[in-house]
């Protein structure tokens, strides 16, 4: 009950492909692939520091004629 050796290694990986096939493990490597590539990338964008939320941009190049006025109505009551 020792590990396996490469010879039973090899036999697992026919009887993987031929029971699902070369395009299946294909895509599935592809997913997870994806999948890997998503995850570090989420990782990245996490460790960058975000603008603080109660700031409030201006934009000034919008022209005062074209603008709506809109009232705020507190519905927590």
């Amino acid at each position: 009950m020792g590990s396996f050796s490469i010879w039973h290694w090899l036999i697992v990986l026919v009887i993987v492909m031929l029971v699902f096939g070369t395009k299946k493990l294909r895509n599935i490597g592809q997913d997870l692939g994806g999948a890997v590539k998503g995850f570090k990338d989420g990782m990245k964008t996490a460790e960058t520091p975000e603008a603080p939320k109660d700031q409030i941009v201006q934009n000034t190049a919008v022209p005062a004629d074209k603008t709506v006025d809109v009232q705020a109505k507190d519905i927590s009551k």
